[in-house]
């Protein structure tokens, strides 16, 4: 059994994160965010969005990792100037935290490579937005 080939540098696709803490649906000891992702391809080739790949950490130091198939149900396939908006939740024991990660992508040629998601806080109340 072969294993695909890995990309030797990403390609060119964009993450992008916008969170909100969600104070409404939040409690001590559970601290609920929400977020959208933005998937941009900027490069020539068309990729797919296979799995995921989450480093959670929340204010106590707790880590959690979270791996799965696509995302939100999907494998999202980005032609060049494709772009894939999802959201997603997230909940914290003790905030403030951070998560970060990648996706593992592939091309028409069954090229995988990872593409990484840029860290980004989950700080509840004071400092983030909230929604209710």
């Amino acid at each position: 059994m072969s294993h695909p080939a890995y990309a030797p540098s990403p390609p060119d696709v964009r993450v992008s994160v916008e969170v909100s803490y969600l104070a409404a649906h939040s409690a001590p000891g559970r601290h609920l965010f929400a977020y959208v992702i933005r998937i941009e391809n900027h490069s020539g080739d068309t990729w797919q969005l296979l799995a995921r790949h989450w480093d959670i950490v929340d204010g106590a130091g707790r880590h959690t990792v979270v791996d799965g198939e696509g995302v939100v149900g999907e494998r999202p396939v980005l032609a060049p100037g494709g772009v894939f908006v999802y959201d997603s939740l997230v909940t914290l024991e003790d905030p403030p935290g951070q998560m970060s990660g990648h996706y593992v992508m592939q091309d028409a040629w069954g090229v995988r490579a990872r593409v990484p998601i840029p860290a980004f806080g989950l700080v509840g109340g004071v400092g983030g937005r909230t929604l209710n």
